[in-house]
Order: structure tokens, then C-alpha cells, then sequence
């Protein structure tokens, strides 16, 4: 690592100092998110569409380029791809209208939920019962709870999804965790099993729509 456990909590302290109240709209925003899957309205795909390019856009260029790079010139990569990413989900959810989120009563649903609540809820407990105070704490806009999240709503999407909308999310499900190796940041490891498992469900539901298609 080219910075220290100091260093790397040192920028979530600022992160959040600086931007504070955005936390809160981030998790109103979150909210809405699930609402509209929850009880569609019209316009309610492309409304959450842009929520999750919003959740990746900021990330891209608030957390990593304007912060994270401080300590680390990887974020410089990092926030780029971020970035790539909120613009995929703009792409296929609002010119080519790919993007279905529907809440169902199934496994897909219930694991995407769980994924949710562990997005929100479940990781800033863990933190916090770990000795993370917020404001040097990462919360809802930092990367780690911000893909975990993602992967929560792509399991509640009812068409076949374009697999390229995974390969960042999963990319940083296993680069990720680096920070709950080196730093004991153990909330982490939940990135890597919402990675895993809801890549390998994804792909599996696309390959299954494709064999009742033919």
C-alpha cells in the first residue's frame, strides 16, 4: 500500500467534513432507488438509471479525484473508471432503455435486497462497532458501500443485463478489499461476496433467458 492506515482514514475524515450534507442526499437518493423498484411509476427505470450513474459519477470524481488521490496516484485510475461507469448505466438506461428494475418475491430479489441492507445499514454498523466514528468512517458515496449497492439493484433488474455493466463493479469487488486485508476495514469483505455472488447469479439469469429465447 503507498499510503498508511492514518493516511487512508484521514481522507474519509476530510471526504466527509467537506461534503456533508451530501451524505444524506446520497441516501435519500438511495432510497428513492428502491422505492421506484419497488412500485413502479412511469419513468421509474430511467429515474433510477440516472440515480445509479449519479452514485458512480460522484464517486469517480468527488471520492477518488478530488480525495483519494492525496494519498493515492492509483486514483486517478480509479476515479476514471468510476467515471466510465456512471456513463455505461446513462448509455443503457436512458438511450438504449435496457434497464428494468423490478423488486420480485424470489431469490434474485431477496438477495438483492440483502446486498441493499447491507449497503445502508448492515456496513456502517459493522464500522462503527469496529471502532470507525464517523466522520472517519467511509458512508453511503464511498466506493466499498457504493458497489455493494449497485450489485443489490442489478439483481432486481427483470431483462437480460448487458454483462459489460459488471466488469468495473466486479473489478472493484476484488480490488476493493485490499483495505479490509491491510486495515482490518472486515465490512469489506461483504463487497467481494455481493461481487461474487450477484456476477454469478447475473450472468447465470442472462444465460437462462437466452435458452428459453431459442
Amino acid at each position: 500500500m503507498p499510503f498508511t492506515p492514518e493516511q487512508f482514514f484521514q481522507v474519509f475524515e476530510k471526504y466527509n467534513q467537506t461534503i456533508f450534507p451530501m451524505q444524506i442526499v446520497l441516501i435519500l437518493a438511495a432510497f428513492a432507488a428502491i422505492m421506484l423498484a419497488s412500485k413502479p411509476k412511469a419513468l421509474s427505470d430511467e429515474i433510477i438509471s440516472v440515480l445509479l450513474a449519479v452514485f458512480w459519477l460522484w464517486t469517480g470524481f468527488v471520492y477518488h479525484l478530488i480525495f483519494f488521490t492525496e494519498i493515492n496516484p492509483a486514483a486517478y485510475i480509479f476515479g476514471t473508471v468510476f467515471i466510465v461507469q456512471g456513463f455505461l448505466f446513462l448509455y443503457q438506461g436512458l438511450l438504449k432503455k435496457s434497464l428494468s428494475f423490478r423488486f420480485a418475491q424470489n431469490l434474485y430479489g431477496i438477495l438483492g435486497a440483502i446486498f441493499i441492507v447491507y449497503a445502508l445499514i448492515i456496513y456502517p454498523v459493522i464500522g462503527y462497532a469496529t471502532g470507525r466514528v464517523y466522520p472517519a468512517s467511509p458512508t453511503f458515496g464511498a466506493p466499498c458501500p457504493m458497489v455493494i449497492f449497485t450489485f443489490g439493484l442489478l439483481m432486481w433488474t427483470n431483462k437480460k443485463l448487458a454483462l459489460y455493466l459488471l466488469i468495473i463493479p466486479t473489478l472493484w469487488a476484488f480490488l476493493g478489499i485490499s483495505a479490509a486485508s491491510s486495515f482490518g476495514v472486515i465490512e469489506d469483505f461483504g463487497l467481494l461476496i455481493a461481487g461474487t455472488i450477484g456476477t454469478a447469479f447475473i450472468i447465470r439469469r442472462n444465460f437462462v433467458a437466452e435458452k428459453e429465447i431459442l
